[in-house]
């Protein structure tokens, strides 16, 4: 199997929201993204999957070296890198910008709990925050306070997907709301890990909604109207995420516990079409 090919497997398999954009994009910005979902999906797969914290950090530092030689003369192992390889050359990706994403996943090797929103927005950061500057780099932007939307953008989806998977997350023993929101809306961790909602959860989530919600007003204000034409597709990304946010918030927030709200495909195509005509604003 050729390097994108697998990349194309590996992103159809994950049927992530993430991708619903990237219909619109000429095709060598499609494969680049493409890619680059592959890389995350990758590394993301060595924290979930892995139950043996040894191989999962062998694993990780594994990846490390494999991204040096993305940016040297060495040919990769995995496909991914492989693949990776051009795009890093055709749209400038920084190498720290990657390397940062790999840094995320050793925070959830790590760590369970996080103390305090400072401490939540370094791993939103990691993960999310310089991806959204990479998908930046693809689209192409003239603005440097372009970065700085990108940025806040993956601070408001990463946002949503803790939000969104407060349940799931917390059966497996991590949570990812700050100890400190805890605290203040006098909800014990005991009533995530053991899926018991009480009116000062529901609380709590409201208030973790207004947050992300807040993060994406800030993210398109921060956007100048130069740009907004090619990152078009990050727009999209942040409307599906926020018409997700607020299908969580009527269907009740405390429901999270229980299970995972997901926008049906055809709506999430419904919502892109509309955002690609109109715009995104939240």
């Amino acid at each position: 199997m050729q390097p994108l090919e697998y990349c194309r497997q590996k992103a159809a398999e994950s049927q992530s929201s993430f991708l619903a954009g990237f219909r619109f994009l000429p095709q060598h910005k499609q494969e680049a993204m493409i890619v680059l979902y592959a890389f995350c999906r990758e590394l993301d797969d060595v924290v979930d999957d892995c139950s043996d914290a040894h191989v999962a950090q062998t694993t990780l530092n594994w990846w490390r070296i494999e991204l040096a030689k993305v940016f040297d003369d060495a040919v990769p192992e995995h496909p991914v890198c492989r693949a990776l390889k051009p795009v890093v050359r055709d749209f400038a990706l920084p190498q720290a910008e990657l390397g940062e994403i790999i840094e995320g996943m050793q925070m959830d090797l790590q760590q369970a709990r996080y103390g305090s929103f400072e401490e939540l927005a370094l791993y939103c950061h990691r993960v999310a925050g310089v991806v959204g500057c990479l998908i930046t780099r693809i689209l192409g932007f003239s603005r440097p306070e372009t970065l700085a939307y990108a940025e806040k953008m993956g601070l408001a989806l990463q946002l949503t997907n803790i939000i969104r998977d407060v349940g799931e997350d917390a059966r497996n023993g991590r949570i990812y709301l700050p100890s400190a929101d805890l605290q203040r809306f006098n909800v014990p961790a005991q009533v995530l890990m053991q899926q018991t909602p009480t009116p000062e959860f529901s609380r709590l989530m409201a208030f973790q909604i207004d947050r992300a919600r807040q993060a994406y007003r800030d993210a398109v204000a921060l956007l100048p109207p130069e740009d907004k034409k090619t990152q078009k597709v990050g727009l999209v990304l942040g409307s599906i995420y926020y018409a997700l946010l607020n299908e969580i918030e009527r269907d009740g927030p405390e429901n999270v516990l229980k299970y995972k709200i997901a926008i049906p495909g055809p709506r999430k195509k419904r919502i892109a079409f509309k955002t690609w005509l109109l715009g995104f604003k939240p």
